[in-house]
């Protein structure tokens, strides 16, 4: 029984990891909490159905999803926070407004029932380990997030593409000066953070379900994790989407009708020690 919770509450930290890691990206760099971004992971979720229920081929949605969500990334970066880049209030209400009609078109789309992807078999073998047998498709997430993780990590750290955003993220006046296009730097990395959402959309419309308010509930727990983290931290996501998963996966266990107490207890306590998170730093 505990084996099965700690694996349910790993694959949901996958899940929560992929979707987070997007968000703190963008905010490493730009300073932007993207309030859109849950509606970037209901959209994905929705598209990676549609393209799975057409060509029955997981991998196309998947790819399909995130290349979507990419794609509005781009139009929402150049076209909607060009304008108001730099003002915190109006870039949080731009997007609580982008977010409030990608709901309701989604809603007029694809209507009001939870809708999921049969995940396909070859996808989900039943394996066994430590004695129980798990789906395989909820070990593929835990495997993917892994993935992803270390590859965003080896992009930051090891690429000429991450020493020019963390020269951005660290001196942004500077690199500018230095005759580095830091706006293409920013198209690129939100970009790459809508796609994160758009095929976390499409995981978790195959391990979860997608529905209207699909899109605020992710966000909210996105936030508990880049909270708990540090935001712009890429370890911090990795730390905070395991420690809300586990405790998720737990709390549903043993104690259900206190589970999203327990979630957002570690957040507050770690607001009141350190507010920059524990793997953060404080912005000026």
């Amino acid at each position: 029984m505990t084996t099965i919770i700690i694996l349910n509450g790993l694959s949901h930290a996958g899940l929560l990891f992929i979707m987070a890691s997007g968000l703190t990206l963008a905010f490493g760099l730009m300073r932007v909490v993207n309030l859109a971004h849950g509606a970037f992971y209901l959209w994905g979720g929705y598209i990676g159905i549609s393209v799975f229920r057409a060509t029955g081929n997981w991998w196309l949605a998947l790819l399909a999803g995130g290349a979507a969500i990419a794609l509005l990334g781009f139009i929402k970066e150049r076209i909607l926070l060009h304008w108001v880049r730099g003002k915190v209030l109006s870039e949080s209400l731009m997007a609580i407004g982008l977010a409030t009609i990608l709901a309701d078109l989604a809603l007029s789309i694809w209507g009001g029932s939870p809708l999921s992807i049969r995940v396909p078999a070859d996808l989900n073998p039943r394996i066994t380990l430590l004695g129980i047998t798990y789906p395989g498709f909820r070990l593929l997430v835990i495997l993917m997030s892994v993935v992803i993780g270390l590859g965003l990590w080896l992009l930051l750290a090891k690429t000429k593409l991450g020493a020019l955003i963390r020269a951005g993220v660290d001196d942004r006046e500077t690199t500018a000066a230095l005759g580095i296009n830091i706006y293409v730097l920013f198209t690129l990395v939100f970009m790459l953070s809508a796609f994160l959402a758009g095929i976390a959309g499409v995981i978790g419309g195959t391990f979860l379900t997608i529905q209207p308010g699909a899109d605020f509930q992710v966000l909210t727990l996105a936030l508990v994790v880049i909270i708990i983290g540090g935001m712009g931290s890429l370890p911090g996501a990795a730390i905070g989407a395991l420690v809300t998963g586990l405790i998720l996966s737990f709390g549903r266990a043993y104690v259900p009708e206190l589970s999203f107490f327990l979630t957002f207890a570690p957040m507050a306590i770690i607001l009141a020690i350190r507010p920059q998170g524990l793997f953060g730093r404080a912005f000026g």
